[in-house]
């Protein structure tokens, strides 16, 4: 059981004080949840609807950020790498040497 917990209404870290998910929060979802992405998703969204009910003066975006924000421009990144590394051949081709020679 971790620590950082969020501390509800105010939705600050119970470790750190820090605005929840917190760093340390955020690394051991990306662990707990490595192989569910999509379960990360769900999990954090109902936190979501819940950090909206309590603290309707926040703007729907900052909210949205902080809750999920941070997960889908994490994907987007691993994705970027992922799709980096099986696009581009480990060696160029004999044709690519050839024409630049």
């Amino acid at each position: 059981m971790t620590a950082h917990g969020p501390v509800m209404p105010i939705w600050s870290c119970g470790g750190c004080d820090l605005p929840w998910p917190c760093p340390t929060r955020k690394r051991e979802l990306r662990a707990e949840y490595a192989d569910a992405p999509v379960s990360l998703a769900l999990y954090l969204g109902s936190y979501l609807v819940q950090a909206t009910e309590d603290m309707p003066w926040t703007p729907a975006g900052v909210l949205h950020r902080r809750f999920l924000g941070w997960n889908r421009h994490a994907e987007r990144l691993m994705s970027a790498v992922q799709q980096r590394t099986e696009t581009v051949p480990a060696e160029p081709s004999r044709e690519v040497h050839q024409k630049a020679i």
